[in-house]
């Protein structure tokens, strides 16, 4: 693994050109975006775009996101709506991925053998540059193993993915934290498919309507997965995760249990534990320290996190999509839900 450090607004040239010829190589880069740190390889090289599912443990059936340096080169790859085009042009660079349909030069195995394909331009100097560098398109989902929190520094993706990948562009941490936003555009009403930094209110602001479904909330897994994040286990720590309603509540139930809980605070939400992270005051800052947090867990030696439950406004929804996910889904109402829940967890620490 080569690691190359580069500064995340004036990118060196000459270091992203080594990452350029690992991707045209056939191999893995790691590299920063605007979001999240991304496991890439050329979109157009099918052997080398399986390696990344073989790398992560990446479930077949669920697509990459494939990155281009604007519309002109998004053209190349989707049979997009010219209304979109212009909502393109608007956007990117942006965290913002859409779905459209894809045209016949795309690997089966990018689009997980969907008609559709998912499109995003980062809005990052090194994800850009590399882009361009490398002269093709950058097939590429989050940089970690599947169903981890995602990494949004170059150290986490050492700690899950080591030397199966061929270079890592390290740029320090991410400016937002959480993945893009991912839209469907095929369906005539925008469909929301993931929730992330581009917000539901800044979509409805341009397309007028978005439909967004349970899953892209978090309240369950949909059933295909045309797009990342919508299927299978995602976000979580090794450590169990709960959120709850009352914090103070949960923790003082778990701890008079005799589990030992880290307690996740964000905005005024807190409580004491056996160990605190303080996520930020703001919800943007909430977002960009969540994955961070997520993998602090498991170094704590708790038996239990808890976090909170947010309102889902503006970035908040992509915040609570991800932390439900994480948790598996587990939410305690009540003292009946601590109850059981404790009861589960107690049996875990047993074992």
């Amino acid at each position: 693994m080569l690691i190359l450090r580069v500064d995340p607004l004036r990118p060196d040239p000459e270091k992203i050109r080594a990452a350029a010829e690992a991707i045209r190589a056939g191999g893995l880069v790691a590299f920063p975006t605007e979001t999240v740190y991304g496991l890439g390889a050329d979109a157009f090289n099918g052997e080398a775009s399986a390696k990344i599912f073989k790398v992560k443990g990446r479930p077949a059936d669920n697509p990459l996101i494939v990155h281009v340096r604007g519309v002109d080169q998004a053209q190349e790859i989707g049979d997009i709506p010219a209304g979109v085009l212009e909502v393109m042009e608007r956007v990117w660079p942006g965290p913002i991925t859409f779905v459209v349909k894809k045209k016949a030069n795309l690997p089966d195995v990018v689009t997980a053998g969907l008609p559709t394909v998912a499109l995003r331009c980062p809005a990052h100097p090194t994800a850009l540059k590399l882009i361009e560098l490398s002269g093709t398109a950058i097939a590429a989902p989050s940089a970690n193993k599947a169903g981890r929190p995602s990494p949004t520094r170059a150290e986490h993706v050492v700690e899950d993915l080591g030397e199966a990948v061929d270079v890592v562009l390290d740029a320090g941490p991410t400016f937002f934290g959480v993945e893009s936003t991912i839209i469907d555009v095929t369906r005539g009403r925008p469909v929301l498919l993931r929730p992330g930094p581009f917000t539901a209110e800044e979509i409805k602001a341009i397309f007028g309507d978005v439909e967004i479904p349970a899953f892209a909330r978090g309240l369950g897994e949909a059933e295909v997965a045309l797009a990342p994040g919508m299927k299978y286990r995602h976000y979580a720590p090794d450590t169990p995760l709960l959120l709850a309603e009352d914090l103070g509540e949960a923790a003082a139930y778990l701890r008079s249990r005799g589990l030992r809980v880290a307690v996740l605070c964000a905005l005024d939400k807190c409580a004491d534990g056996d160990a605190v992270l303080r996520l930020g005051s703001e919800p943007y800052e909430v977002a960009k320290n969540l994955y961070d947090a997520l993998r602090t867990v498991d170094r704590l030696g708790v038996d239990v996190a808890i976090g909170p439950v947010l309102e889902e406004r503006g970035i908040g929804l992509a915040v609570m999509n991800r932390l439900r996910k994480a948790a598996g889904f587990r939410v305690a109402k009540d003292i009946k839900d601590l109850e059981k829940y404790a009861s589960e967890l107690a049996r875990r620490v047993l074992r």
